[in-house]
């Protein structure tokens, strides 16, 4: 005897009124289990809704436009046996009777993980120490990304496990890269990868699912000690008691269950895009189609999407294609402007040449990081007007103290922790070098604290770690900083943290040589000094001519907030405290 079940929008996060944009079965279809009926679509994601189980299709409760939420009729299905109808209507039921925010996993999620209960996430304050896992009743874990920081769409770079891998405790699974930093994604216990979620290109955040681990014996208990220390302190004492029979499972936020695809409207499990009955048309008459979302935007720019071409499925415009057009645009040369736009903001482009006419060449792909930090540099150097004082610190005695003092400290006594030791102090004298131009140039915004970042050059180019705290620590401890920060950039390990709240920063090319040069500024800050190797020279003393280390510096400003006076008395200050390191307990 067959069973009909009624099937119903399952958790959608906390959406309460989606329209549904296309509808992928009619009544009488035959469907799989798991095969998409319908497709929503709200102003940020495209979901489907996939069928609980295999059957017939009968009395169909929406169409195209209508607007709907969790536990919303979709339909029923006919033509299952006893015991599947009663599995499915169960799930039903279950998805539609739990609390707002505590449903099982969707239904959309892969064949086997339909009961998995959710594990205490691994994360810490700190960034990605360990990732999250939830273990499903059959020992599986489902290993998720757990929190790295502010960051919501971080791009995979790198796969480091395939499918039937064998990996240890902490290893590393995926690497994800933001505009700033590397990170790795480790595995929470030691086990096989059954099931990978992931591909080069995705882009995730806290949550998201990366494989499925099969633990080795005894792995389990241990992760699960794990998950229990790193939780302890958020947990109620009602969860901590709670058995996994009885307890349901605890989703990550709505938006950060599965990676993140790379449009904001489409997601991995997206079906089909949305097809209504008189669509708009293009300007040469073809059909265009586009989410809220995208038009949303399209409203805020005023541009007219039929002169759109659209790049996802079936001609679909997404926000991308969008903003490209608005870039072509602006990038077109005004009439009568002889090659540049007629407000005088365009910059006339490089023209592209064949090299390969000259001889052989090879192409090389610039490192993430680098491209984004040629972005910001270039963004900084046209907006900020640069002005460059150099100056000489002789530095004869400090480098006879540095030298002599190595013992005193635990970390290696370089140059680096008494110079920015040194700016800390001046910044103390002159404030302004220690402010932000506010965003609508009507005031600065000075600072209370003293952070002083350092340029850190690595195998996928410059980073910028922060030190922070510097007012409140001695040398030593800034020299323990400055060795962290300056190791972790180099095995690209730096978490989001390490490269924030910078309010001055220091170049130093003291180890490579060279004289001066002018450093650009790393807005929002208003000043950087940079450094070149020192050497031995002559000075006259007032009787003789007597051997002294002099150090080049070169103080790069932002003249819209610091007078060249002010950044003179600057480099001066700058160059006492360093001659002689006594001034600074004064």
């Amino acid at each position: 005897m067959a069973n009909a079940i009624e099937v119903k929008v399952p958790n959608i996060g906390d959406f309460e009124s989606v329209p549904v944009i296309e509808l992928l079965v009619a009544e009488g279809d035959t469907v799989e289990k798991d095969q998409a009926l319908m497709v929503l679509e709200s102003d940020k994601a495209t979901m489907d809704v996939p069928s609980p189980a295999a059957g017939k299709v009968t009395g169909l409760k929406v169409k195209v436009g209508d607007k709907v939420g969790e536990g919303s009729l979709v339909c029923s299905l006919s033509g299952q046996t006893d015991a599947a109808a009663d599995d499915a209507a169960a799930d039903a039921d279950a998805d539609s009777e739990a609390p707002a925010g505590q449903h099982d996993a969707p239904p959309s999620e892969p064949e086997g993980h339909e009961d998995e209960k959710t594990a205490e996430t691994a994360e810490s304050a700190d960034g990605p120490a360990r990732g999250s896992a939830r273990q499903t009743q059959a020992g599986p874990y489902t290993v998720t990304v757990p929190n790295i920081g502010d960051f919501e769409s971080v791009p995979v770079i790198e796969l480091l496990v395939a499918e039937g891998d064998t990996v240890e405790k902490d290893q590393a699974l995926v690497v994800l890269e933001s505009d700033k930093a590397t990170m790795d994604v480790p595995s929470p216990v030691a086990g096989t990868v059954t099931s990978l979620k992931l591909k080069v290109g995705d882009k995730v955040g806290e949550g998201a699912e990366v494989c499925v681990l099969t633990p080795e014996d005894g792995a389990g208990d241990d992760a699960d000690d794990d998950d229990d220390d790193d939780g302890a302190a958020d947990d109620a004492p009602a969860q901590q008691t709670a058995s996994a029979e009885t307890q349901p499972a605890r989703e990550p936020p709505a938006a950060a269950k599965a990676p993140i695809a790379d449009t904001p409207e489409a997601q991995p499990n997206a079906g089909p895009q949305a097809k209504t009955t008189a669509p708009a048309t293009q300007a040469d008459g073809e059909p265009f189609y586009a989410g809220p979302a995208t038009r949303k935007v399209a409203r805020q720019f005023g541009v007219d999407l039929s002169k759109v071409s659209g790049s996802g499925a079936r001609g679909r415009i997404v926000i991308e294609d969008v903003q490209a057009y608005v870039k072509a645009e602006l990038a077109k040369p005004a009439a009568g402007s002889g090659g540049a736009r007629a407000a005088g903001g365009g910059i006339p482009p490089i023209p592209a040449q064949d090299y390969a006419q000259f001889g052989p060449v090879e192409t090389k792909a610039l490192a993430r990081i680098r491209k984004l930090s040629a972005a910001h540099l270039s963004r900084s150097w046209l907006n900020v007007p640069h002005v460059t004082q150099h100056d000489d610190a002789d530095i004869t005695e400090l480098e006879a103290f540095r030298k002599s003092a190595g013992d005193y400290t635990e970390a290696k006594l370089t140059l680096l922790p008494f110079l920015i030791k040194a700016v800390g102090l001046v910044i103390k004298r002159y404030p302004e070098f220690n402010s932000s131009l506010a965003a609508d140039g009507e005031s600065i915004v000075l600072k209370g604290y003293c952070n002083i970042g350092f340029a850190a050059d690595t195998p996928n180019g410059l980073v910028v770690p922060v030190v922070k705290d510097v007012w409140a620590k001695s040398v030593g401890e800034l020299a323990a900083d400055c060795a962290r920060l300056a190791t972790t950039a180099r095995d690209g390990k730096l978490k989001p943290d390490d490269l924030r709240g910078g309010c001055f920063s220091i170049s130093s090319l003291g180890g490579i040589g060279g004289k001066y040069f002018t450093p650009i500024v790393n807005a929002p800050e208003v000043a950087i000094l940079g450094v070149s190797r020192s050497s031995l020279q002559p000075v006259w003393d007032g009787a003789n001519f007597a051997p002294r280390l002099l150090l080049p510096l070169s103080l790069s400003y932002d003249h819209r907030v610091i007078d060249g006076a002010a950044a003179a008395r600057f480099v001066v200050l700058l160059g006492a405290l360093l001659a002689d390191v006594r001034r600074w307990v004064l």
